[in-house]
């Protein structure tokens, strides 16, 4: 996520030490989630095994469009990632350092599992060169939220309809929803545990109106 309107710490730190001036560090990353600070000071210090809420910036995500019937495209994806497409509706495939999450015929949303420069979009481009296939860099469009705890699915049920019970919902699966008016990309990754991809914009009226919701379920 890039902006060039505030300084983050570690701009910060390189001013306060003589650093060099703001025009030639360039942009910085920083979280979407700056102006909820307030309420996530509140949601941290109070942490519990009933809900947690952790934000996980600076994901790689890229969304990838092709034929996954074409030889071509589906071997220069796993040349990348390290594994198949998924096709089927809903699932997601574990890659190297990575992970695809299927969200229609022909469109992916791969991502990292760490916080990382955006390097998934150059290295898809470079393998998919003179197919008809995308690969678009969306990460600083978005921002991953962790979610977990005892309580996880009945503080995203809440605001979700997706039917969350595990059997149907597990480690493995990927869907497309909204919490509340948030549109949300949201992804079992253990028994209690989910994160959520949410667009950039949203990001800060998903956290309070989360913490909101889930606050009557803690006591």
């Amino acid at each position: 996520m890039w902006n060039e309107a505030r300084s983050n710490t570690a701009a910060k730190s390189a001013s306060d030490a003589g650093g060099a001036s703001g025009a030639a560090r360039g942009p910085w990353q920083e979280s979407p989630l700056v102006g909820a600070a307030d309420v996530l000071r509140a949601q941290h210090a109070n942490v519990q095994k009933k809900f947690r809420f952790t934000e996980r910036p600076f994901i790689d995500l890229v969304n990838l469009r092709g034929d996954a019937d074409d030889p071509a495209f589906a071997s220069a994806v796993a040349s990348v990632l390290g594994c198949r497409l998924p096709t089927t509706p809903n699932t997601a495939a574990q890659g190297e350092g990575g992970e695809v999450l299927w969200l229609g015929p022909d469109e992916w949303l791969v991502r990292s599992r760490e916080a990382q420069a955006a390097v998934l979009e150059k290295r898809l481009a470079a393998a998919l060169a003179g197919q008809f296939a995308s690969a678009v860099d969306v990460g600083s469009g978005y921002t991953v939220i962790e979610l977990a705890g005892e309580k996880v699915r009945d503080v995203i049920a809440r605001g979700c309809p997706l039917d969350l019970h595990p059997r149907l919902f597990a480690p493995g699966q990927c869907a497309q929803s909204h919490y509340f008016k948030a549109s949300i990309v949201l992804v079992p990754t253990a028994a209690d545990t989910f994160e959520v991809i949410v667009r950039r914009s949203f990001a800060d009226y998903f956290c309070r109106i989360m913490l909101d919701a889930a606050a009557p379920l803690l006591l």
